[in-house]
């Protein structure tokens, strides 16, 4: 990163795109660190409290192609300024009115994922600013947002302790109340923002193979960040016996390790091509979850695992937007959302199936392994694709 990046932007909107969508993702993500707790509390089975812990991030994979729609509509800022409003409330009547049941927990999960739609603002939100040799930067700095379940992963079992798991959704609102105005005093929608779309044009992405593709590759890296994320409370619980102040600390420092790679991924992205990174990613990161899947070295070894395969899975999301601009650099607020979308429901399906699937087996290494076997088939898939990208993309081939 050097000094015409900062100059080519406007960076009190790149800040307001990160502040916005860290603390979107920490509510986002506040059912999974609060998941033991709340099972004990609602005597939910492990199938059930995975379902819980999923449904924010289907909700959210969902509403990103509707807030998408709506950023292009009536700009970036005031579509981020509408769904702050949202979560807020959502947070405020689950703190005064509560819940006891799993529909009410859903309830609330589908409320929280407007907060993950934040992803469809944030990101053309920040790199409509800046051109294209710098797209990679400022979206890895917008995206390193993700960082806020780090948050939630901290202090949201300890608050839980502290004051109760229901409180935690009123003193959450505190931090979101700031940055909603930090938010609506320094963003600012790019000058030149792309014209508004018909549905057809949305419709027309989709038919292009090259869409369908990233989405599949974002599904396996962002869906790997995010269903882990929110399924390893459980996991450490579950496998090693940890209190739920435990199994968030070393969540959080997984989860650490992604949110801090996604920036890194983007300029490295930049420098040495977005497909040679990705294929790095996959490689490294079916090999990892194979061995965790193993139960290597026991809990600090797969403590060890998930912080090295999250390092690699917050490094292929930054790689896969630093693509993402160069193939459709106009329809990047469309592609922001589909490809959010993807990468939400493949967590929401990691997420639910671990769950199930532990309870089926009575083991988590079944679904490790699936998971690991999905991660080598996106090798594969982005093997087979990049040498007709390099041929047939005309906009900045060389760091495809």
């Amino acid at each position: 990163m050097n000094r015409s990046f900062w100059r080519a932007g406007h960076t009190p909107t790149l800040f307001s795109a990160f502040l916005y969508f860290d603390l979107s993702f920490m509510v986002w993500y506040l059912l999974g660190p609060l998941q033991v707790q709340i099972a004990g509390d609602l005597h939910l089975t492990t199938q059930q409290r995975g379902l819980m812990v999923a449904t924010p991030i289907l909700a959210g994979a969902i509403l990103r192609l509707v807030m998408g729609v709506v950023v292009d509509r009536i700009g970036a800022k005031h579509a981020g300024l509408i769904g702050q409003v949202i979560v807020i409330a959502a947070l405020l009547t689950a703190w005064q009115v509560g819940f006891s049941t799993l529909t009410g927990a859903l309830t609330l999960g589908l409320f929280l994922g407007v907060a993950g739609a934040s992803f469809a603002v944030a990101l053309p939100l920040a790199s409509r600013w800046y051109p294209p040799e710098h797209q990679g930067t400022a979206m890895g700095i917008a995206g390193a947002g993700n960082s806020g379940t780090v948050l939630a992963a901290l202090f949201a079992p300890l608050l839980a302790v502290a004051f109760g798991w229901q409180n935690v959704f009123g003193l959450a609102c505190i931090p979101l109340v700031i940055t909603l105005i930090v938010y609506a005093l320094n963003a600012k929608d790019a000058p030149g923002a792309a014209p508004k779309k018909k549905l057809a044009d949305y419709l027309a992405v989709l038919g292009e193979k090259d869409a369908w593709w990233f989405m599949f590759f974002y599904a396996i890296t962002f869906g790997g960040f995010s269903g882990f994320a929110s399924a390893l409370p459980g996991y450490f619980h579950d496998q090693f016996g940890f209190d739920a102040r435990t199994a968030g600390l070393y969540t959080a420092a997984c989860v650490l390790a992604g949110s801090v790679m996604r920036p890194i991924g983007g300029v490295l992205a930049d420098k040495v091509g977005g497909t040679k990174s990705l294929l790095v990613v996959y490689t490294a990161t079916a090999l990892l979850i194979a061995l965790a899947g193993f139960n290597v070295g026991g809990s600090a070894g797969a403590v060890t695992l998930f912080i090295a395969a999250m390092l690699c899975l917050g490094a292929g999301n930054g790689a896969v937007f630093q693509l993402v601009p160069q193939r459709f650099g106009k329809e990047i607020g469309v592609m922001t959302g589909l490809i959010g979308m993807a990468g939400g429901v493949g967590g929401f399906a990691l997420a639910a199936s671990l769950g199930a699937i532990k309870q089926a087996t009575g083991d988590y290494a079944t679904g490790l392994w699936l998971f690991a076997c999905i991660a080598a088939l996106g090798w594969m898939s982005l093997a087979g694709v990049k040498q007709r990208w390099r041929s047939d993309w005309t906009v900045a081939a060389a760091r495809v």
